[in-house]
Order: structure tokens, then C-alpha cells, then sequence
């Protein structure tokens, strides 16, 4: 699998429903792409200037909102996932 460096996130995107609330079908190319995901796995964290540790607030299993252009996307086995720093994540969804 992959381990993310630093205080970087990786992350899979949860994906909404592909019908509006009256039945209509959205297609592929009208779809916003979604901005809350599940965390896959977490870096270590980044280090302050005297070389210790900040401690990472999110870990994997937490679902999260991300901003709209937050992340890059990448591969991994066949799968879509997002690798972003954590100061990019909005929050954590109860």
C-alpha cells in the first residue's frame, strides 16, 4: 500500500448520488466531483523548527470536507485516490 510522507493525507472520495430529488439522472459530464472523502492512511506528521513532531489531527476511517481544488489525483492498483496536506482538510464530518 501507500504511506503518505509528512503531514500529508491520502484520501478516497465518497460519491453522491447520481439522481437529483426528482428522479433526474445526472450524467458523468454535469457532475461536480464530490469534496468529502474517507481517509485512507496518514503521514507521520510534519516537524516544527526545533524537529519534533505536530501531531496529525485526522486518521484513516475519518470522513472529511475538502475544498473544492484541494489535492492531486492519483493511481493506485486501479484505483482514484487523492493525496493532499492535511491544512487542505476543512473539517471532520460526525
Amino acid at each position: 500500500m501507500f504511506t503518505p510522507l509528512h503531514d500529508r493525507v491520502l484520501v478516497r472520495r465518497i460519491e453522491d448520488d447520481e439522481k437529483t430529488s426528482g428522479g433526474l439522472i445526472i450524467p458523468d459530464n454535469a457532475k461536480e466531483k464530490p469534496q468529502e472523502g474517507e481517509v485512507v492512511s496518514v503521514g507521520a506528521g510534519a516537524k516544527d523548527d526545533a524537529g519534533a513532531r505536530i501531531a496529525m489531527d485526522v486518521k484513516a476511517g475519518d470522513k472529511i470536507l475538502f475544498g473544492k481544488w484541494s489535492g492531486t489525483e492519483i493511481k493506485i492498483e486501479s484505483e482514484e485516490l487523492m493525496i493532499m496536506k492535511e491544512s487542505d482538510i476543512l473539517g471532520i464530518m460526525a
